[in-house]
């Protein structure tokens, strides 16, 4: 194996947060700032390298990893354009998120044993987007499992154990689903790196069946931490988990990497003419819309803020399903650019009921009255987050939509287009009442549980500065992903480059 930068760069990218993490679990509760420090060079230093992989990929270099592991096949990391949309995205997030969290956790115990965790979490996550192949996949997808575990649970309570129990149960048993079918492709095939239009066109003569069985098994285990229906059970439940951990579930690893998971499954193993010929496409696009609808429908019921927005994300992450089961050149841009869009918008989301919940003591959507007047720039964060999710212009949400609705249409899907349309009518019904609240409702002379994060006083002294800097940060993002939608460095534009090699455009 040659050692060129462009060869370790890939496993700089990994290691670059799990080393920090490895280090943090061995230090002292009071060694604040040195836990700082690592958290933020890590998050810092990833970002670097990240940057520094995607203007080589501009450039036309290729990163590869690889060593032996299995017969037929070895543990592959690629950079190429779908694992690098993945990466970026989980970069941005992981630094305001770290940022988020330092100031969320300020006061609690056992932050060594959070924040090492933590850094496992999004090495897993990176690991998954830079893999080459399913073995390798599948690998760094268990270590996914394994490092959010303790997360989930970290406040130690009877509801937080409950719930990680649930989450472990889940995803295990997905894990087992996926195991199965990666298995069976790797016997059929070997461990093949990815390619855009897949791998599997020669084996349609003669295996029809296994490969059918295959892409169940590998849905039914990529669709557990994807939350399609039934596999979605864990998700609200892992509400129980502060704040940053919600964001980290919905926006950066867990959710995405099962949605992350399928595209490439769909892309890079399959591809569209195998899917075609194996009539793989309705049952998934009819599963993506129901999960679509239920998630609406519940979300609509919840009168917790974060269980109305964990199936929100339920809902809205269906999406990226939806538009890469449609076979179609414009519905995968719009399901790959939901990935970002739907991950800025969401953790924005996340972060604002953290606040609320931490300066406030707000967790019910009845609390919310008059909080904009306390909080006005995370209540305005949050307005720009829920808009986005109902998709009014010229939000994020409205961008990705658009490419899915039109790319429906394109595909012959007409039917698709009503389920986006009612999906959006239910968004707007459970999102407009909390941003009424906010805004219109009187305040109440007391607030459930006012802590001393905020002064009392508009503007940045709402909350602590490490809560509100990262809320204002990726909101403003979400929003300018979306005004400069057209421009050659957007999600959209990276999208469409992702979608031309795959369909071979």
């Amino acid at each position: 194996m040659n050692l060129s930068w462009t060869t370790l760069l890939p496993l700089l990218i990994i290691l670059s947060s799990l080393i920090p993490g490895l280090i943090i679990f061995s230090l002292r509760e009071d060694q604040v700032r040195l836990r700082i420090a690592l958290n933020l060079t890590g998050a810092l230093l990833k970002l670097s390298l990240v940057g520094l992989m995607l203007l080589g990929v501009s450039q036309g270099l290729e990163f590869r990893f690889s060593v032996p592991f299995l017969p037929g096949g070895g543990l592959v990391l690629q950079g190429d354009a779908l694992a690098l949309q993945f990466i970026t995205l989980s970069s941005i997030l992981w630094l305001a998120t770290t940022v988020y969290a330092i100031g969320y956790l300020e006061d609690s115990p056992l932050r060594s044993r959070f924040f090492g965790y933590f850094s496992l979490c999004v090495s897993a996550t990176v690991g998954v987007a830079l893999a080459g192949n399913l073995v390798t996949f599948l690998l760094f997808y268990e270590l996914l499992t394994l490092a959010t575990f303790p997360l989930v649970v970290h406040r130690g309570t009877a509801e937080a154990l409950r719930a990680g129990r649930i989450y472990l149960s889940y995803t295990l048993g997905g894990g087992a689903f996926l195991l199965m079918g990666v298995a069976l492709l790797h016997s059929l095939t070997g461990s093949q790196d990815f390619v855009p239009g897949g791998y599997l066109q020669p084996l349609l003569q003669n295996h029809n069946a296994s490969l059918m069985l295959a892409f169940g098994l590998l849905i039914a285990g990529l669709g557990v931490k994807a939350a399609l229906l039934p596999l979605h059970g864990w998700l609200p439940q892992a509400m129980v988990a502060p704040a940053p951990v919600s964001a980290l579930l919905h926006a950066v690893a867990v959710v995405k990497a099962g949605a992350f998971g399928i595209v490439r499954v769909v892309y890079d193993v399959y591809g569209v003419e195998p899917m075609q010929a194996l009539g793989l496409s309705v049952p998934l696009m009819a599963l993506a819309a129901a999960t679509i609808l239920y998630g609406s429908f519940k979300a609509l019921q919840q009168r917790e803020i974060k269980k109305r927005l964990a199936y929100s994300t339920i809902s809205q992450v269906s999406y990226i399903t939806l538009g890469v089961a449609m076979l179609g050149p414009i519905a995968g841009v719009g399901a790959l650019v939901h990935l970002v869009h739907q991950g800025l918008m969401k953790v924005t989301l996340f972060y604002c009921a953290g606040n609320f919940a931490e300066t406030l003591g707000i967790h019910h959507i009845r609390e919310m009255d008059g909080v904009g007047r306390r909080m006005p720039l995370t209540m305005t964060a949050f307005t720009l987050g829920a808009l986005g999710m109902i998709g009014v212009p010229p939000t994020a949400g409205f961008i990705s939509k658009w490419y899915l609705g039109y790319g429906a249409l394109d595909a012959g899907h007409d039917w698709v287009v009503l389920v986006f349309v009612l999906s959006g009518l239910l968004n707007a019904a459970y999102f407009l009442p909390l941003l009424y609240r906010g805004w219109f409702a009187k305040a109440p002379t007391t607030w459930p549980a006012e802590s001393n994060l905020g002064t009392g006083k508009p503007g940045w002294g709402e909350t602590h500065w490490m809560l509100l800097a990262p809320v204002v940060f990726i909101a403003a993002l979400a929003l300018l992903v979306g005004i400069f939608a057209g421009t050659t460095l957007s999600p959209l534009s990276w999208s469409q480059l992702i979608i031309n090699r795959e369909f071979g455009l």
